[in-house]
């Protein structure tokens, strides 16, 4: 029995998806309604309120021990709540865990907050929640602050810096916690702290003789403030991340900032219009001193078609990354006699360690993680954006990832094999990939999947990206108006500036990629494929990641895409989840490749995986309300998810950052997202003659089963037969199975009389069939429900999924040829065992390169066609021999 490529049966009607709506208050119909967006809000299973966060607070970071206990963080809460929810940090519910059980039984659902005084506090529907470490607190023996980076000398940036360098410590987001061998702890939390420069602190955790949890500040540190961090360039705007399969944290820089083109327009389109006003992105600015002051240099540059540079605010505090990783700091301003901030312009930074742009807007490893000092590693050819967060498959080869803001993109590396299997970082090598996406056809966002496409942007190393970003290091502040300005900037720094801010704007940044080489770049990936573009430009899409994939037909157009998860152990036929806070702007302008209705508060997509982890079609799950609503379906409803955690039983926790959005209640919530109940059926890869084993299961059953009646069927029965069905042990009352159609179609009719398939079941087995080859090919068996109850009495209405069965080949040789039937030794569907002995071994290549064009090859490319390129050829020997 194996798992390889699954084919979707399309989804029900919304009618029946619905289930219980909305936490019980909204039911979807399949006719128009009176909301701007048919069909909304929508919810394909149930969703329930366990946590509502302090006032002004995002709920950011959840972590799911295996204890099932939770803790989340309190990011930027507002000043005036009472102590302790006045301050960001990261906190427990203490006398809670989940159960790990399929359904929200651990928890009744909490009320919307009611008062000022429940919502300037943190509420759990259960427990309470409690506070582990908060903004500037001492750790590390007194030497460090909780969330605050420093210079190399240890000198707090939060206290010789002017005050506009806001939110040290306030912003936690991300928690990951890694164990410890050393029984003396239970390991360790990573928490990320969205901050100019980034950081990243790891908190020691401990139970305390009552069993809580509690922190260890003592032994705490700040990871950013070490020798290690700084030799990479330091982090900047930590966001979310993930936890990788082997055991380390993934930590994304939400780098905002990385815009060279704003908008849905190209490189092209500058290089087509002979200029970049009113088109050019903050990032070709990057090395511009006292980057804020753009604005309005363009403004008196330009006038009426000045314009703001996409990501130019998120550009700020370039200066104090600068003294973090090692410039000196410039003499600070500080106040004057009214207590007004004193506006700081230091001097240009002429010192190579001002930050390079390439470096920033990655995904960083936390390697050896419970070393004394752990070692980062940025991995570059994830490519360069504004991520909000990772999601490595359990194969350790697939890696999604979202770029948050608006017109952003949605991508997906391949290494070529494991990454643990790198011995060094730096030699992990793959393939980029950047998301193509089209809506199967018109109508509401609830009933409109997108199917995907990925665009192969380019093949490279870490330690190939790597060097070409070093060849940027030397870039300064001075060299930004010494190349782009004919003045002297020592004698007149306001004319350079302006100069050079006119000549960056109408023809780029010239110390960095060009226009013209990134134009060049998508010419010559158009005439000859990604590997065929010239070596000088295969740095493109790893340094220049959005532009290069606007350039050849991606699609940029994806608004606030803010998580990404999928179960711990996720196979083909799992889901993973991508949340969008805010289906607006580019996706919903009748521009490009996304044209829907606006769903301001958000969706949530699903794609099941294929075998090869591999995703093909988003299926939205929870769509949000739009305003104008009613408060009482607003108060019910998901609005702008954020972060997004799958848990072991395949539930998912959602989490908001939403501001007030017309609720009763001003408070960003925490929910608990059940998925519907699921019956299934398995793939299989079955030898030519031989017969295999499907099992019939049903998943996420909250209610338990009191019986039903099903319909298995396989479509071509020429392929291959259902011979044999069998009922799981369990089930007392049963009708015998009917075996119909020549093969084709079996019944199933139950009961459960001893309450055996019980309501905390997450899989349960129904049935096995056995099933016959019957001739070489592949086909679908399909699952109809006709009649399904739950122990309360009320129907179940689950989605179908169908299975595939691939017959494999007949011998190899004909009658006279000693060699076996051919296997298909590790289930994807593929016939790797050519000569039929058990296993893949060398002289399988053998039997392939001397049979390769034998019919009983040539015939069955679906079998030997091991490089998918829709036909038998040689190129199938070598790609053989290399999985071997």
């Amino acid at each position: 029995m194996v798992d390889f490529t699954r084919r979707k049966l399309m989804a029900s009607s919304v009618a029946a998806a619905i289930g219980t709506g909305v936490v019980g208050t909204a039911t979807a119909t399949d006719g128009p309604d009176e909301h701007d967006t048919p069909l909304a809000p929508y919810v394909k299973g149930d969703i329930k309120r366990l946590s509502t966060t302090a006032f002004g607070a995002e709920v950011t970071g959840p972590f799911v021990f295996d204890t099932g206990e939770l803790v989340y963080s309190l990011q930027h809460p507002a000043d005036d709540n009472p102590e302790p929810f006045n301050q960001g940090g990261v906190g427990v519910i203490d006398d809670f865990q989940f159960t790990f059980n399929g359904r929200s039984d651990e928890f009744d659902e909490l009320p919307a907050p009611r008062t000022e005084a429940e919502e300037r506090r943190v509420q759990s529907a259960v427990g309470e929640y409690r506070l582990l470490v908060q903004t500037g607190d001492e750790i590390n023996g007194g030497e460090e602050r909780f969330g605050h980076p420093q210079t190399p000398d240890g000198r707090d940036l939060a206290e010789i810096t002017e005050p506009s360098f806001e939110g040290f410590g306030d912003q936690a987001d991300m928690n990951f916690f890694v164990p410890s061998d050393d029984g003396e702890i239970e390991g360790y939390l990573f928490t990320n702290n969205e901050t100019r420069p980034g950081a990243i602190s790891r908190t020691p955790l401990y139970r305390d003789e009552s069993g809580s949890l509690q922190a260890d500040l003592e032994n705490a540190m700040e990871l950013e403030n070490t020798e290690a961090f700084r030799e990479i360039g330091g982090t900047r705007v930590n966001c979310y991340g993930d936890l990788s399969p082997w055991g380390t944290p993934l930590s994304a820089e939400e780098e905002y900032g990385h815009p060279r083109v704003g908008g849905l327009a190209t490189v092209g389109d500058i290089v087509e219009q002979g200029s970049g006003v009113g088109l050019r992105g903050s990032s070709e600015f990057w090395n511009r001193p006292n980057i804020l002051d753009l604005e309005g240099s363009l403004e008196e540059i330009f006038g009426e078609d000045s314009w703001y540079p996409m990501g130019l605010h998120n550009n700020r505090n370039l200066e104090k990354l600068a003294y973090h990783i090692g410039v000196d700091p410039a003499d600070q301003a500080g106040f004057d006699e009214e207590g007004v901030a004193i506006e700081n312009t230091p001097d240009p930074i002429d010192d190579e360690q001002f930050p390079n742009r390439y470096r920033y807007g990655k995904i960083v490893e936390i390697t050896e993680p419970t070393a004394d000092v752990p070692t980062p590693v940025k991995h570059h050819v994830f490519g360069r954006a504004a991520w909000e967060c990772p999601e490595v498959m359990p194969d350790e080869r697939t890696v999604y990832l979202a770029s948050d803001g608006g017109a952003k993109g949605v991508y997906k590396f391949v290494a070529e094999k494991p990454i643990p299997e790198y011995d060094d970082r730096m030699d992990v090598r793959g393939t980029l990939y950047a998301i193509k996406a089209t809506e199967v056809e018109e109508g509401p966002v609830a009933k409109t999947d997108l199917e995907v496409e990925w665009l192969e942007l380019g093949t490279a190393s870490n330690a190939e990206v790597e060097s070409w970003i070093a060849e940027y290091d030397d870039v300064t502040q001075v060299d930004y108006l010494e190349t782009h300005a004919e003045t002297d900037w020592e004698e007149d720094l306001e004319t350079a500036l302006r100069e050079a801010d006119e000549a960056v704007a109408i023809d780029g940044n010239q110390d960095y990629i060009t226009d013209e080489e990134i134009v060049e770049w998508a010419t010559q990936y158009e005439e000859n494929g990604p590997d065929g573009v010239d070596e000088e430009l295969r740095r493109v899409p790893f340094l220049e990641t959005r532009a290069a994939a606007k350039e050849i037909g991606a699609t940029i157009e994806f608004n606030k895409a803010e998580g990404i998860d999928a179960h711990d152990e996720a196979e083909p036929g799992d889901y993973v989840y991508f949340g969008i806070s805010s289906l607006g702007g580019n996706m919903t302008d009748r521009e490009g490749d996304l044209q829907y209705d606006t769903v301001a508060t958000g969706v949530v997509y699903r794609a099941e995986l294929e075998r090869d982890y591999n995703v093909s079609t988003l299926e939205p799950v929870v769509v949000g309300p739009n305003e104008g609503d009613s408060q009482e379906l607003l108060n019910a409803s998901l609005i702008n998810v954020d972060n997004l955690m799958v848990l072991d039983d395949r539930r998912v926790i959602l989490c908001e950052d939403k501001g007030n959005f017309g609720r009763s209640y001003n408070n960003d919530t925490l929910w608990v997202y059940e998925p519907p109940a699921r019956v299934q059926v398995d793939s299989l890869a079955v030898s030519h003659d031989a017969t295999g084993e499907v099992e019939l299961t049903l998943e996420s059953i909250p209610d338990g089963i009191a019986g039903g009646r099903v319909t298995v069927t396989v479509e071509h029965s020429d392929v291959a037969r259902i011979t044999e069905a069998s009922y799981h042990d369990a089930l007392e009352l049963t009708a015998e199975p009917t075996v119909e159609n020549g093969g084709s179609t079996v019944e199933f009719r139950f009961a459960d009389l001893e309450n055996e398939i019980e309501s905390d079941a997450v899989d349960v087995t129904l049935a096995t069939l056995e099933l016959e080859a019957a001739g070489t090919g592949t086909t679908d068996i399909t699952v109809d429900v006709h009649a399904l109850d739950d122990d309360e009495g009320m129907p179940v209405e689950p989605q179908s999924r169908p299975g595939v069965v691939v017959t494999g080949p007949p011998s190899i040789g004909g009658g006279d040829s000693d060699l076996g039937t051919p296997t298909d030794p590790d289930g994807d569907g593929k016939f790797e065992d050519l000569n039929g002995n058990g296993r893949f071994d060398y002289d399988d290549i053998v039997v392939l390169f001397e049979h390769l064009e034998d019919d009983a090859v040539q015939l069955n490319d679906a079998a030997y066609d091991f490089n998918e390129n829709g036909r038998i050829d040689y190129d199938d020997v070598v790609e053989l021999y290399e999985e071997l």
